[in-house]
């Protein structure tokens, strides 16, 4: 019933700058936390950034001053605006969505997209 699709990851230097979008569809999302995590291979999937419903964010200390998250409710997409990507960005880019508050654990999160990749080359 609740689908999210990731899209606008690829393959960019180090310094530049991605946009990725979160498509969320089956029920509205206004009331619902919506975040960002990544995963690099071989290692556990990390949280980056979030959007809580009453507007407020939350970053990762290693993304923070980089990334941006934003939502549209009115589209039910949420955005991770990425800049000066690092080659320690490489990852696997997931949206996840939860019913109530932010949190930053994996475990806390309902549902998630297929995930979008993210390449930063040195």
């Amino acid at each position: 019933q609740v689908k999210l699709v990731e899209s606008g990851g690829g393959l960019v230097q180090a310094g530049g700058s991605l946009r990725l979008s979160c498509a969320a569809s089956g029920r509205t999302f206004s009331a619902y936390t919506m975040a960002w995590f990544r995963q690099a291979p071989g290692k556990e999937r990390e949280f980056v950034g979030l959007s809580t419903s009453g507007g407020n964010t939350d970053y990762a200390d290693s993304v923070k001053g980089r990334f941006t998250v934003s939502r549209d409710n009115a589209e039910n997409t949420a955005y991770l605006q990425m800049n000066n990507l690092k080659p320690e960005d490489t990852a696997i880019y997931y949206c996840a969505v939860r019913s109530g508050s932010g949190w930053r654990v994996v475990t806390r999160y309902d549902y998630w997209g297929q995930g979008t990749q993210v390449t930063v080359s040195s």
